[in-house]
């Protein structure tokens, strides 16, 4: 087995010794600099290979400190401020722009004239105030609305410097780094600061010999990460691309698409467009003018990089807003690789499956901060949680490299977690051994239908990288399974089918979320040619799955789910309370069911209130409450099936990879290379000639694995453990 190679170690000054060590230890054939650090010379000289972080936006106070109108900017909305006074005498309302916002983050943009580039909104009618009737004070930080109607709400959207990057900022209050100059980040939009941002680039490749990779942390737009006036996030949006305004770039967006941009187009009524909402045509259009910009500039950097005889790899985090990885083109960028923050089995294949680069990298976790490495906490146990996670992801979609980030100093204090990466940097090595870094066979092939669709591949149900959310997680936890599942998968959206109908090769798709949100759809299901192409699909044979509120929409004395008939269920949204619903009995023995303990539940998460079948030929698997939480129907030679959510965990990831075999038809298939015990998953490689068995829990567990020809064998896994056998 390979024990060096694949493994990317961070160090820091004054740790020669101990970072040759543990570069040794851990196999690091690469080593690379963390925020806010930098490498000895001894470092250096050891033959491996170095890795420079870049931060091509920030660290460079010296010049944006001359131009502080050339930092990014971002559309904030005020709180609500409600006019109180007389009825027959209206009012003047104040509002204090900065009320809800940290001023050491965030700084209103006086600069370019307030009555142009602000907004204040009168929210209960939800018009547009004129500008005449509003004033501002720049001394006070304040908006005045004249007259104001009485016990109407009033905001204002208003244009802000953003002058201390989020993700120093962050890492800044997590270390306690003090005095330490706050670094502001700049906008290349402004010709100025773009020739200096390419400029000093291009002197800091010559300064740089030693370094081998570049590592963009990231390019130059921040993802949307907002603090209050109590330094705690206020907003955090992963995909959000509001923290790239300026009012040269709303007059250029103008020139190029025909029409002006709001400041509602950004704030978006306080939701400031968030992934899950319905995209309008504004924001897709924002975010395709955005990315032409930022990617043409990168483009520029990246050439720079190879001219210079290095690597350029980019980071999936920090500024990665407008790189848009999996938005067609991505490929033409000319970038040599791509890293990200391992955080789950979904952000793995986030980062695994971007195409277009020469290889990919992941960061697991913990990161070397003090909030996780400190006297009494236990690193190891996150260390080996995450590479649980991870691995599974890793056997279907393997990223070619590994690494860690943060300070090795407070690492190497832990010899318990010294031991875990031993043994995870030397598993990791061993799985490319065995597969030639390829992925495991899928036995079917599922969609996951949404309104983003591929440009959002594994990204869809997030809020923020990789963190749980009560909300979201009987959504997410389907990604999550599917993400180390024996299934190839791939994300349309509702405009694929629209105009180019469904692929032959798929098996089964997946659709749901919430309603009236861009995973369910919203109003796009009041297209009847999508209904119609749906409905024909499976009729045909397809497979279809609905989660949460599928294909739903609120249309008078119509039905909610628009294809309920495909799935025989549907919501009662008290509309047709009149009409009586009957529940055929739950069926207890189901191929969908089968390894689910008798007596033990399903955790379905937040129910689904008031789901009910539409008729008694209707399956159902689960229903309490006067909620069905599973159902299956057959629908021609299709089938659809209903589940009202599924949070990830092992058991669940079998019950949905066991619906989708049911749902297309294909049980007879499921048995070859499956394991009897849910906690454990097979992955199997015709190709190299391997198949593993790996155990995702910390504890010791058994199993019986059934291969090809019917014939079983029997697996006793380590806690953490992989057990390899050749076909």
């Amino acid at each position: 087995m390979t024990t060096q190679g694949r493994f990317t170690l961070p160090s820091e000054e004054n740790f020669a010794a101990q970072t040759a060590r543990l570069a040794e230890l851990w196999g690091a054939d690469a080593i690379r600099n963390s925020d806010g650090t930098h490498l000895d010379e001894e470092v250096k000289a050891l033959g491996k290979r170095i890795y420079s972080a870049y931060f091509p936006s920030r660290a460079h106070n010296e010049w944006i400190s001359q131009h502080m109108d050339e930092t990014p900017q971002v559309y904030l909305l005020t709180q609500r401020v409600l006019a109180q006074g007389d009825p027959i005498s209206p009012e003047d309302v104040t509002i204090d722009l900065m009320a809800s916002f940290y001023a050491e983050q965030l700084q209103p943009n006086w600069d370019a004239d307030p009555k142009r580039y602000w907004e204040v909104v009168d929210r209960t009618t939800g018009d547009v105030v004129d500008p005449a009737v509003w004033d501002f004070n720049k001394d006070a930080g304040t908006v005045t609305v004249h007259n104001a109607a009485f016990m109407h709400e009033y905001t204002v959207s208003f244009l802000a410097y953003i002058i201390w990057d989020p993700v120093e900022m962050y890492n800044h209050l997590t270390n306690d780094w003090g005095d330490k100059e706050h670094e502001i980040p700049f906008d290349i939009y402004h010709e100025r600061t773009r020739e200096f941002v390419m400029n000093t680039f291009r002197q800091w490749l010559l300064d740089n010999p030693e370094t081998d990779v570049v590592r963009f942390t990231t390019f130059f737009y921040q993802f949307t990460l907002l603090f209050d006036q109590k330094h705690r996030e206020k907003v955090v949006d992963w995909f959000g691309s509001g923290c790239a305004v300026s009012p040269q770039a709303l007059d250029d967006f103008e020139k190029v698409y025909g029409y002006r941009l709001r400041p509602e187009d950004f704030v978006d009524g306080g939701c400031y467009n968030s992934a899950w909402r319905v995209p309008r045509q504004a924001q897709r259009d924002w975010i395709d003018f955005l990315s032409t910009f930022v990617r043409r500039n990168v483009k520029k950097m990246v050439d720079m990089t190879h001219e210079a005889g290095k690597e350029a790899m980019m980071f999936l985090g920090d500024q990665w807003i407008g790189t848009e990885p999996y938005k067609e083109g991505f490929g033409d960028l000319g970038l040599d690789a791509v890293v990200g923050s391992i955080g789950d089995g979904t952000t793995t294949r986030m980062i695994s499956d971007i195409p277009g680069v020469k290889y990919t990298e992941g960061r697991f976790l913990p990161y070397f901060f003090p909030d996780t490495f400190y006297e009494g906490n236990d690193p190891s146990i996150e260390a080996w949680d995450n590479w649980r996670k991870a691995r599974r992801a890793i056997l279907r979609s393997p990223v070619a490299r590994m690494g860690y980030g943060g300070y090795l100093s407070l690492a190497a204090k832990f010899p318990k977690f010294v031991d875990a990466v031993t043994q995870i940097a030397d598993q990791f090595r061993e799985l490319h051994d065995k597969t030639d870094g390829k992925g495991a066979e899928g036995k079917l092939n599922v969609a996951v239908l949404n309104c983003w669709g591929r440009m959002r591949s594994w990204m869809a149900y997030t809020v923020a990288h990789a963190l749980p959310n009560q909300q979201t997680a009987q959504y997410y936890g389907i990604l999550e399974a599917l993400s180390g599942m024996r299934v190839n998968v791939r994300f349309i959206s509702f405009d694929d089918v629209l105009e180019h109908g469904i692929d032959d090769d798929l098996d089964v798709i997946i659709t749901g979320g919430p309603v009236d949100t861009a995973f369910s759809g919203g109003d796009v299901w009041n297209d009847p040619k999508l209904v119609a192409t749906i409905r024909a699909w499976v009729r045909d044979g397809g497979g279809l799955i609905g989660v949460g509120e599928p294909a739903a929409v609120a249309r008078r004395g119509d039905r909610f789910m628009q294809i309920a008939d495909i799935f025989g269920v549907d919501e009662e949204r008290f509309q047709t309370l009149s009409v009586d619903k009957y529940f055929p009995a739950v069926t207890t023995k189901h191929f969908i069911t089968d390894d689910v303990p008798a007596g033990e539940s399903i955790d379905f998460g937040e129910p689904i209130e008031n789901t009910y079948p539409l008729n008694e030929q209707v399956t159902l698997l689960s229903a309490k409450h006067g909620m069905v939480q599973l159902a299956t129907n057959d629908y021609g030679e299709g089938r659809g099936i209903y589940v009202s959510g599924l949070p990830y965990s092992a058991a669940n990831a079998r019950l949905l990879e066991r619906a989708l075999f049911y749902a297309s038809h294909r049980e007879d298939d499921y048995a070859a290379f499956s394991s009897t015990n849910p906690e454990c998953e097979v992955a199997c490689f015709p190709e190299t000639g391997w198949y593993c068995v790996i155990n995702n829990t910390d504890r010791e567990q058994s199993t019986v694995v059934t291969l090809s020809d019917g014939t079983t064998r029997e697996f006793a896994l380590a806690a953490s453990g992989i057990a390899w056998q050749q076909l």
